[in-house]
């Protein structure tokens, strides 16, 4: 899947999809397969990281 490469638009449709269809970041990497660390890592670009307990960048 396409997912947008802008760190800040990225943050948005990560963070949607997490609150709208996926209950954690690592079954919303495996179903849009996708990289964990890639994500991880573009979004702690711009100082944003996984809180698992909120399910969601932070």
């Amino acid at each position: 899947m396409n997912i947008p490469k802008d760190p800040v638009i990225l943050l948005s449709f990560i963070n949607t999809h997490l609150r709208d269809r996926y209950p954690s970041l690592e079954e919303l990497c495996k179903s849009l397969d996708i990289s964990m660390e890639e994500v991880t890592a573009s979004l702690g670009a711009i100082d944003y990281h996984y809180q698992a307990d909120r399910n969601q960048f932070l």
